[in-house]
């Protein structure tokens, strides 16, 4: 079976009903969870990039509460769960600002918490991946806001 081009898919569905594309976006959300939660923020949260961006720092910031401290491997896989979770919200939102905003909050709150990144090089390996993925972010965005994000990163370091 052969996979159809973006453009030839979106000329295909500009010719097709309404009513044919809500039953073609319905039946792709049964699936898979991802394309569900993506529909899910398209038609409902899309609208407040703000909101969301919040929502998902407190879910960051939850998922830093449970993180076990006594034990380095069981640190090191819900930092990547936590990564995986911001990962797929940054995805959603196609936002260069959105993903500064959760890659340094990210990083704020392994400072905060006293994850002991230096100590350990599984964990400064995830934080050095994270901020070298704020500093590619940082090229791309406008000017007066690299100002704003730069003196964030630099109260991190």
């Amino acid at each position: 079976m052969s996979t159809s081009t973006i453009q030839e898919i979106k000329q295909e569905l500009g010719n097709l009903p309404h009513e044919e594309v809500k039953e073609l976006c319905l039946r792709l959300a049964r699936f898979k969870k991802e394309n569900k939660e993506l529909l899910h923020y398209l038609l409902f949260e899309a609208h407040d990039a703000d909101a969301y961006i919040q929502l998902a720092k407190q879910e960051m910031e939850e998922g830093f509460s449970d993180i076990p401290l006594t034990q380095v491997y069981f640190t090191k896989k819900r930092l990547r769960k936590i990564l995986n979770q911001m990962n797929k919200r940054i995805k959603y939102t196609a936002s260069k600002e959105a993903a500064l905003e959760l890659s340094l909050h990210f990083c704020a709150l392994l400072t905060e918490h006293h994850i002991p990144f230096k100590k350990y090089p599984i964990l400064n390996n995830i934080r050095n991946q994270q901020l070298k993925k704020i500093n590619t972010l940082l090229a791309s965005v406008h000017e007066d806001l690299q100002y704003d994000y730069r003196r964030k990163l630099e109260s991190l370091q």
